[in-house]
């Protein structure tokens, strides 16, 4: 009997350590642990409580679900980081006149401090990553992450 020849399945040729969203994860999981692990211990902040307060720190008066859809974090985690940073007094909530159902999130005092201590490290950290590439290649960089981010809409 012959043998049936075999048809290439794409699983069969998906190398993981190739994918583009895989290497894109691991990248962002890195520079993410990286930073924290810079001000974790001395603010007791976990990252989305980071990306919480980076986000109000630009954008008072969102409610979670904004910052959710902003940050493209889980709902939950985003819900949690808030119920935490509130409960830290590093973030208030106010009832939105217009919509009761909705609370508006700013930063207290408390948390413009913790934003304004923190931005320098994520900003050094940043800067120490792009170090890898020139001018030119951290300009194609921007250009090519816009588009990835514009066609990532579409799938």
């Amino acid at each position: 009997m012959a043998s049936a020849k075999r048809t290439p399945l794409a699983a069969d040729r998906l190398v993981l350590e190739e994918f583009l969203p895989y290497r894109l994860s691991i990248l962002s999981n890195r520079v993410s642990r990286a930073i924290a692990a810079r001000y974790a211990k001395t603010f007791n902040l976990t990252i989305p409580e980071w990306r919480v307060i980076a986000v109000l720190g630009r954008r008072p008066g969102l409610t979670a679900k904004d910052i959710a859809e902003a940050t493209e974090m889980d709902k939950v985690a985003v819900s949690r980081a808030v119920q935490r940073l509130v409960a830290s007094k590093r973030v208030a909530a106010r009832l939105d006149r217009g919509d009761a159902r909705k609370q508006l999130l700013s930063l207290t005092s408390q948390g413009e401090h913790v934003h304004a201590r923190i931005a320098p490290i994520a900003l050094e950290s940043e800067q120490k990553l792009l170090a890898a590439l020139d001018a030119r290649e951290r300009a194609q960089l921007s250009a090519l992450l816009d588009r990835l981010l514009e066609a990532a809409k579409g799938l």
